[in-house]
C-alpha cells in the first residue's frame, strides 16, 4: 500500500495562505499558490478537491480554537456557581479578556483570512453565526442571573445579539486592521470600559 506524501503540505498551506491574506478567497489563483509553493496542480487535486478545501485548510484550526473557546463558556452547571460567581462572570476585565485576544494572537494570519478574507466560501458568514452562539452563552448566563434576583433589566434575545455583534467587531477589527500586540492590549483595556455589561442586564 503507498503512504500519501505530506512533505509538501506545510508549503502548500502557507503558499495559499500567503495568497489568501493578500487577494482574499475569490481573487486568489490556485496556480500562482501551486507555483509558489513548487508544487503541481495536480498534487493539490491529490489531497484537495479545489481552492476552498484548500482555504479550509487554512483556517481549520483557528475555527477549532474558537469553538472550543466558546464551549467552555457555555456548557455551564450553574448548580456549582454562586451568586457572587454569576456577578463576576457579568464584569468585564483585562484578564478576563486578554485571553481570548492572545489566543487569536497566535492565529493571527488565518483569523485575518476566517474573518475579512472568506467571501465566496462556506465561513463568509462566520462572524454572523458565531455571534449567534454567543448570544446563546450569554443568554444562558443572563436567564440564571434574572432568576436569582441578580440582573434586574429585561432584554430581548434580540438586543443581545445586536449587543454580542457590536461586541464581537471589536474583536476582530485590530486584527482587521493589523494592529500591534501593543495597541490590543491597549484596546482590550478600552473596551472594558466601554461594554458594561453589568449595567446592561440591570445589576446592581
Amino acid at each position: 500500500m503507498s503512504v500519501r506524501d505530506t512533505s509538501i503540505d506545510p508549503k502548500l498551506i502557507d503558499s495559499a495562505r500567503e495568497e489568501f491574506l493578500k487577494k482574499g478567497f475569490i481573487k486568489s489563483d490556485l496556480k500562482t499558490i501551486c507555483d509558489n509553493a513548487g508544487v503541481t496542480t495536480g498534487a493539490v487535486y491529490k489531497r484537495y478537491k479545489g481552492k476552498e478545501e484548500l482555504f479550509l485548510a487554512v483556517v481549520e484550526d483557528v475555527v477549532r480554537a474558537l469553538d472550543t473557546f466558546l464551549e467552555s463558556r457555555s456548557e455551564v452547571d450553574f448548580s456549582n456557581i454562586t451568586d457572587d460567581e454569576i456577578k463576576a462572570s457579568w464584569k468585564m476585565s483585562y484578564d478576563s479578556m486578554i485571553p481570548m485576544f492572545r489566543m487569536l494572537q497566535s492565529y493571527r494570519d488565518d483569523f485575518k483570512i476566517l474573518i475579512d478574507k472568506s467571501s465566496g466560501t462556506r465561513f463568509e458568514s462566520f462572524s454572523h453565526e458565531y455571534v449567534i452562539k454567543m448570544s446563546y452563552a450569554y443568554e444562558q448566563f443572563y436567564k440564571e442571573a434574572y432568576s436569582r434576583g441578580i440582573a434586574r433589566a429585561k432584554v430581548s434575545r434580540d438586543e443581545f445579539h445586536i449587543l454580542l455583534t457590536s461586541f464581537w467587531n471589536s474583536i476582530c477589527e485590530p486584527f482587521v486592521h493589523d494592529m500591534s500586540e501593543k495597541q490590543m492590549e491597549e484596546h482590550c483595556h478600552i473596551m472594558c470600559r466601554f461594554f458594561d455589561w453589568a449595567a446592561v442586564v440591570g445589576m446592581e
